[in-house]
């Protein structure tokens, strides 16, 4: 075996796993990625690729159909949440698609999901496969899976989300705490609104101690999706989790006095899912030895800033980058130059998207709109 041609082992199915295991493959890699669900659930989430995540999906060969697929608003609003006043106003559309050589787009996190996943060669995701055990071993890692499977990879990737297990083996655990916020979230049928209530543009409705994100997730506006976030007590919380159900009727008592335009939305989902918010101090390391992480493994962050999914993508293009010229040999430095390259920029979001300030006032997005993975700089270690 040509000592570059080393197999690579991504631990969870998500978007930015998925897109790693598209760019590795392209590299010529073995590369399996392993995912502990039965099936892709289409869970009712909406989604926001700014441009710095569109140049990545834009190199995945997703663009033209993501185009088709997601709501292209003309702009990002942020109105006062009783009198609907403006408090900012950001040109999206043709404007920010020229400003930053990408569009922004709003999507179903399902049709994103499925759109890279239709990337991946056939035979690469395994499901079923939980990971209970790993071991560094003289020559690759040992991964054993809860359905008895073992296999041996040069090496991993944590892929795994905001409950990683492959975190938790590389740095013990680590609780995360709890904001004292809670989001509902759901994606329902824009036909249960009047017509001219369905929404024409991304809005977020600010609120002394909470807020509502509104925006179509399809082309034809004809799915509605919003998300909010308030407080909430936490004797409910067993778990973090953004797919427990939620009562609608709690829901819309939680913003009571809100603009007649806002209520008129909540009252017309006929469901809600339930999200506690949790934070995470960004990480001391992101790797050991020839295991790594990316996405919400390493840096799990508030929606407040819509970046999450965004900075599993940049994770992606960078570390296939550093993993373009590695061997077996070098793969611990490659992984530590990923580490340093990515750290700053996600440690920033995190700390910036905990604020809950992005864009309530005039704000110039060009940091995080402008960054462009396939080209950043690669730091030496």
């Amino acid at each position: 075996m040509n000592q570059s041609n080393f197999s690579v082992a991504i631990i969870g199915a998500g978007i930015g796993g998925l897109a790693l295991a598209v760019l590795l493959k392209e590299q010529g890699l073995e590369v399996q990625v392993y995912e502990q669900a039965e099936a892709f659930a289409r869970v009712g989430a909406g989604i926001q690729m700014a441009p710095n995540a569109m140049k990545v999906l834009r190199a995945l060969g997703l663009e033209s159909e993501l185009k088709t697929l997601g709501f292209c608003s003309p702009r990002a609003l942020s109105r006062v949440w009783d009198s609907a006043a403006l408090s900012s106003e950001l040109p999206l559309g043709a404007a920010v698609e020229k400003q930053y050589g990408a569009p922004y787009l709003f999507l179903h996190r399902a049709d994103l999901h499925t759109a890279i996943a239709s990337r991946v060669p056939s035979g690469v995701i395994q499901m079923r496969h939980k990971l209970q055990a790993m071991e560094l071993l003289s020559k690759g890692v040992a991964l054993s899976f809860a359905n008895g499977r073992r296999v041996v990879a040069d090496c991993v990737v944590g892929a795994d989300g905001v409950h990683s297990w492959v975190r938790e083996w590389m740095l013990g655990a680590q609780p995360a705490q709890f904001t004292g916020k809670v989001a509902y979230r759901t994606t329902f049928p824009a036909s249960l609104l009047p017509a001219d209530q369905v929404p024409k543009e991304r809005t977020k409705w600010w609120g002394p101690d909470r807020h509502v994100v509104v925006y179509p997730v399809t082309a034809k506006r004809d799915e509605i999706y919003f998300v909010t976030s308030q407080p909430e007590e936490a004797h409910w919380l067993t778990a973090e989790s953004w797919s427990a159900k939620g009562d609608i009727e709690a829901l819309k008592k939680s913003f009571v006095g809100f603009h007649p335009d806002l209520q008129a939305i909540l009252h017309a989902a006929p469901q809600v899912h339930k999200w506690a918010l949790f934070e995470r101090a960004p990480l001391s390391q992101w790797s050991r030895g020839a295991v790594t992480l990316l996405g919400d493994a390493c840096h799990p962050m508030p929606p407040y800033m819509a970046q999450g999914a965004a900075c599993a993508l940049e994770d992606a293009m960078v570390l296939s980058r550093c993993l373009q010229n590695a061997s077996v040999q070098t793969l611990e430095a490659n992984l530590m130059r990923y580490e340093a390259t990515r750290k700053p920029r996600t440690t920033q979001i995190q700390t910036q998207s905990s604020r809950n300030t992005w864009l309530k006032g005039e704000t110039d997005p060009t940091w995080v709109y402008a960054y462009d993975a396939l080209s950043t700089p690669l730091v030496s270690r």
